[in-house]
Parts: structure tokens; sequence; C-alpha cells
């Protein structure tokens, strides 16, 4: 029986450090190579038997397409006989984006906003009550509790968060007889030029009505406010001298007397300002110094070393300017630099490390730095050690140096959304009475359960049939090709090629 058909023959492979190698390697099976390192196993199975595979293959295309494609040399090897067409597979993760998920490479999340989009129940984010539609009559009450003198405006969001120039928005909003509109915050005459850069995304309110709060004003309040929801299917925003209240037609919590913005896909989403956490954007994590990073040894004091940190590990050298700020600081607030840092008050170690609780006081620095034949005499702020690293890592644009500070900070979990990448109204839409991060952190498995379990009415069963369709198959796939274990949620750049 002819060897070729059953082993891949190679005959004295030379290539980088083989030196003269022949072995068979068994067809159809799963073969793998083991040695030291520069033992030569990559350039047996790239650089030999891949490279002999893909040249192969290049050779038996048309000569007008190997003209695009350019010449293979051929590997340093006498023979390799029984060679199949051959694909090389890195292990290396291709996406180091940290926005992207399973769930978003998969399409699974951008299926799961759309649900939650049209069949996800709504609860306030404070209360964790459901919401509900609020009345014309309803919102003149809420209006009419702020106090009496107050100077209010009507606003119709008729733009949000779109790109565009807008201009025919503008034109039909003049024409229509409105005199005023709010573009991106700021106030203009209608009959202002108003150019808008098209590249850039922004929110338009049509200025609908100016009052007084004070009794009487409810039949004009209750006109103005039906005008301006008729402009935007329902929402409105009131301006109380820079405060401002939202209100819906569609979801309003009775008990906490706050409105929920529309529900929207966008509204699940943490790459978008419409539902991504505004503490972290939608990252889901904090990049903060850690203290015992910037002070690992905290029996030793001030002067003796304590600070290791780029720009104040020079503190205990007496003629450096961070000693100099330092030593101002211990005579305003009465502490010692020889005293080991731990055995500090605590508010002095706070002092030290965050600043005063005054941001701009100043205190008085005597420096005699080694580079000045005079001392000098002046006033400065300071605003800790671990503010000062924080603000000089977001304000540098040096790779080097945004690398040392990140020497000294730690990955933390969002304070605000611990996490979860939304913000707090788009976490309290449930469907199953789970909201959408819960969903993506089940493991696949688990989550192809869920949504066999799901118990939902005749109209949403209508309404979310074709997109539970597409998340089971989806899924499905997963579970089939043995990925049951992991969760949408998980970041791609954990993951190997």
């Amino acid at each position: 029986m002819d060897d070729s058909r059953t082993h891949i023959i190679i005959r004295s492979a030379s290539e980088h450090n083989l030196k003269n190698i022949s072995l068979k390697i068994p067809r159809n099976k799963l073969v793998v190579l083991t040695g030291l390192s520069g033992s030569g196993k990559s350039s047996l199975a790239f650089d030999t038997i891949y490279a002999e595979g893909q040249r192969r293959y290049i050779e038996s295309l048309s000569s007008y397409a190997r003209m695009f494609l350019g010449q293979m040399e051929k590997p340093n090897v006498e023979s390799i006989e029984g060679l199949s067409p051959a694909i090389s597979i890195d292990q290396k993760s291709t996406n180091h984006n940290p926005r992207s998920t399973v769930g978003t490479v998969t399409e699974i999340y951008d299926y799961l906003r759309l649900l939650f989009a049209r069949i996800g129940i709504p609860h306030c984010p404070n209360c964790g009550r459901e919401v509900h539609r609020q009345s014309v009559d309803q919102i003149v009450d809420r209006v009419m509790e702020l106090p009496e003198g107050s100077r209010i405006q009507l606003l119709a969001p008729i733009v949000r968060g779109r790109k565009g120039r807008h201009e025919k928005v503008l034109d039909q909003a003049k024409k229509s007889g409105y005199v005023r509109v709010r573009v991106d915050g700021i106030l203009y005459q209608l009959s202002d030029e108003i150019t808008l850069d098209k590249n850039q995304k922004h929110n338009i309110e049509i200025i609908v009505d100016r009052l007084i709060v004070k009794p009487g004003i409810e039949s004009r309040l209750a006109d103005s406010l039906e005008t301006a929801m008729k402009l935007t299917d329902g929402q409105v925003f009131v301006d109380n001298s820079g405060e401002e209240l939202h209100f819906s037609q569609n979801l309003f919590c009775t008990e906490c007397g706050i409105s929920i913005e529309e529900v929207e896909p966008r509204s699940f989403s943490f790459n978008n300002p419409f539902g991504a956490c505004p503490h972290c954007l939608g990252i889901g994590y904090d990049q903060r110094v850690d203290p015992d990073l910037v002070i690992p040894d905290k029996s030793k004091s001030l002067n003796g070393g304590a600070v290791i940190a780029p720009g104040w590990a020079a503190s205990a050298d007496a003629k450096s300017y961070s000693h100099a700020i330092l030593e101002s600081l211990a005579q305003e607030y009465g502490f010692s630099l020889d005293t080991p840092f731990k055995d500090l008050p605590e508010d002095i170690q706070d002092l030290i490390l965050y600043g005063p609780d005054i941001t701009r006081q100043r205190i008085p620095v005597h420096y005699e730095g080694a580079r000045f034949s005079a001392s000098k005499d002046f006033d400065a702020r300071f605003e800790g050690i671990i503010n000062n690293i924080e603000r000089r890592y977001r304000e540098t644009k040096n790779q080097f140096f945004r690398g040392e500070y990140e020497n000294y900070m730690r990955v933390t979990p969002c304070e605000a959304c611990h996490g979860m990448r939304l913000k707090p109204s788009s976490l309290a839409v449930t469907v199953g009475g789970s909201n959408i991060y819960e969903v993506t952190t089940l493991p696949i498995g688990r989550l192809h359960t869920y949504l066999d379990s799901l118990s939902l009415s005749s109209r949403d069963q209508t309404v979310g049939a074709q997109i539970l369709k597409e998340i089971r198959a989806r899924t499905k796939f997963l579970n089939d090709v043995g990925l049951s274990y992991l969760t949408l949620a998980r970041a791609t750049s954990s993951l190997s090629g």
C-alpha cells in the first residue's frame, strides 16, 4: 500500500533549526509536536509542512492569479509526499477592543437589545416598581409642584443624538411659527443662521413655551405640553433655570415622581451614550492608582523613601521639588516626614494621598533646588500624590509614561455600574425577571435553557417570536461546537484565536 495515502512523508528537512530530519506523520489524526524551545517545532510545522502546502496551492492557480500573490520559495526539504492543502490558525486574539464581547461578536447581543426594547418590562431605577405611562394631567400636576415664581421653558426634543446638519428640521420649526431652539445645550433664535457639523451627533429641542409657575396657568401649560408631545411622540423637557425635568406619556414612576426615557435598542448598548454608564462610558471598569503600589512598605517614612511612584520617588531627596512640597505640607499640617507612614494619623495619610478637602488651598513652599543658585519662595496647590499621578496619566500622550503610571494602577469595577456597563434605567428593564446584564452573564448552555423557559403573554410572544428564533439559533450553534461554558459578557480579548 502506498504510504503517501496514509502518511505525510518528509525527507531531509533542513529549514532553520532542523538538521536533515526525515519522518512520517499519520494523516487524519491529531498530531501534536512537543519539544524544548528552539528544537524546531515551528520550523517543521509552519516553515516546512505548511509553507510547502501553501506553495503547492498557489502553483495550482492560473498564471494571472499568481501575478497578484507573488512567488513563494520552496522550503529547504528534499521531498514531501502525501501533503494536502494546508491552513494555519494562529493562537492569537484578533480583537483587543475592551468593548468587544462574545455577545457583540456573535451578534446575539444585538438581538437581545432588540428583544428587551420590544417586550422588556421597565422598572423605576430608584424603587424598582414597574413604571407606567403619564397623562398630560399628571405632568401638569408635577410641574405645578415647582416653587411659585419659577421660570420654566417647555422643550420638545425633536432630535436626540443623531448626525447631520438637520437643516430641514430647523426650517420646518421656523415655518411652524416657533421662535427659539436649543441645539446641543445652546439657545438660538430660529432667525439666526445655524450651521451644524454633519459628522457630529446633535440634540435639538424646540422651545414651545416659556412660563412662570403660578396659579391659573394650568390650561395654557396643558395646551403647550400637548403641542410639544405631538412634535416628539410623547416626550417633553421642562427646563427650570438649568434644572431639567424629563416627562413622557409613556413611562413614569408615581412613587418617586420621575420619568424614564423611552426604551429603545440603543438604550441597552454600552457603546452608545444613550445606554452606556455615564461614569465609565460603557467600559465597565476603572483604572485607578492603588495606594499599596504607590507606598508598598508603609513602615518607611516619607524621608525614608516610602513613595516609589513616578514623580514622587525622589521625595526622599532633600533637594528635590517633591520633597519641598511634602516638607511644606508637613509644616502646614503639623506632622513629621521622619514618622513611618503607617504611624501617621489616618487623616494625614489621606491628606498626603488625596490632598486637602479644599482643593484650591495653597501652601507656602520654600525650594532650594540644585539647579538654582538662590532659594525660591512661592505658593502652590497640593492635589495629593494619587490625584497627581491620575491627572498626569490622563494628560500625557507619551506611551512610555502611560506604561509607567499603569504599573501603579489596578483595574477595578466601575463604582457606578459595578461592571455592568449600562446606566440604571437600562438595567431596570427586565424580561423573564432578569435584566440584560444578568442574561449576558449566564453561560451559553444556561442561556439556551432560560430562553426556552420564558413565559410570555400572547402579545409578547407575537412581537418577540422572530427575535427569539434568531437568538436560539445562535446559542444552539455555540452549544453544538462546545462553547456552552462561555458567557456573552466575556471580553473577546480574553479568548484565544
